[in-house]
């Protein structure tokens, strides 16, 4: 289990203990063979049309933005078709600065590889995270400051008319349809699966005292749970806003604000009041927000 707010506290403990060892830094990249296999030949038929839309803030209490968000859209289509573009939120955790160097290069390796690997969509989703999982764990086991260091990954994938959701942590993906806004992730918490199973009522979730303890991380091994990233897929409609945040939001703005925020505002000035809101209400974490809203599904 991972104790989120006081990781990094408890790293810079250890990290006091520990004899620093001259290195030099380890690369992002992977070998060819790593990145073989071929991408799907597949015709491009639909392009979806968006507005981004984001904003990352460190907050009131952070000495350092451990939030990361990243995207890539590419121009090929091929790439276009096979891959489609990625949005995504990193959170990181860790002594010093080592939850910041997680949450960056979780980004990167999962773009690098996601895009480079073979077979579909949801799983070259996949085995990027545990890519980026393996590769993070190994930096951290070879350089003592960054030794625990981790991060949660939530990717939205938008190929063609599929929406694929790539998910590790207790960041967090809604979704406002019409009528209906929900939240698409599912918390890897403690807290997530007491909910699950029934031991304690959804409403007692946000203000438990162990809300933050993260059962997954990339980056970070727990032998008696392996790393299973979440990888979900849906239909895409025009008119669809997607939201992917931090918990440095969904700790300070509850569901039903969020709701109002998005519903009320277009993307670009519910993103700076979603984040306004956080900052008012304490901002006692980074805090981080993505809007993707799909305008329009263009056939080609």
């Amino acid at each position: 289990m991972l104790f989120k707010r006081f990781w990094a506290r408890r790293q810079e403990s250890d990290a006091e203990t520990r004899t620093e060892t001259p290195m030099q830094e380890i690369t992002a990249e992977f070998s060819a063979e790593e990145l073989g296999g071929a991408l799907p030949d597949e015709p491009l038929r639909i392009v979806p049309r968006v507005k981004f839309v984001a904003r990352s803030e460190i907050g009131h209490a952070r000495e350092n933005n451990e939030d990361k968000f990243d995207f890539y859209e590419p121009d090929e289509a091929p790439l276009l078709a096979a891959r489609g573009s990625v949005y995504l939120v990193c959170d990181g955790m860790g002594g010093h600065n080592a939850g910041q160097i997680a949450s960056e290069l979780a980004a990167k390796q999962f773009l690098h590889a996601y895009y480079h690997l073979g077979g579909t969509a949801q799983e070259a989703a996949r085995h990027a995270i545990l890519q980026a999982h393996h590769y993070i764990a190994e930096m951290a086991s070879k350089v003592p400051s960054r030794y625990g260091m981790g991060t949660t990954l939530t990717a939205l994938i938008l190929k063609q008319d599929e929406g694929v959701l790539a998910h590790v942590g207790d960041s967090r993906c809604y979704r406002l349809r019409a009528d209906v806004f929900e939240q698409l992730s599912r918390d890897h918490t403690l807290v997530a699966r007491l909910v699950e199973q029934g031991i304690i009522p959804p409403e007692q979730a946000r203000y438990h005292p162990q809300r933050n303890v993260i059962r997954q991380a990339v980056g970070v091994a727990d032998p008696t749970e392996p790393l299973e990233p979440d990888i979900e897929t849906f239909a895409l409609q025009a008119g669809d806003l997607y939201l992917l945040c931090s918990d440095g939001l969904t700790d300070m703005v509850d569901d039903a604000e969020i709701e109002a925020i998005l519903r009320d505002e277009p993307p670009t000035r519910a993103a700076w009041r979603l984040v306004d809101r956080a900052l008012a209400n304490g901002g006692r974490d980074n805090v981080t927000v993505v809007l993707v809203q799909i305008l329009q599904l263009l056939q080609v």
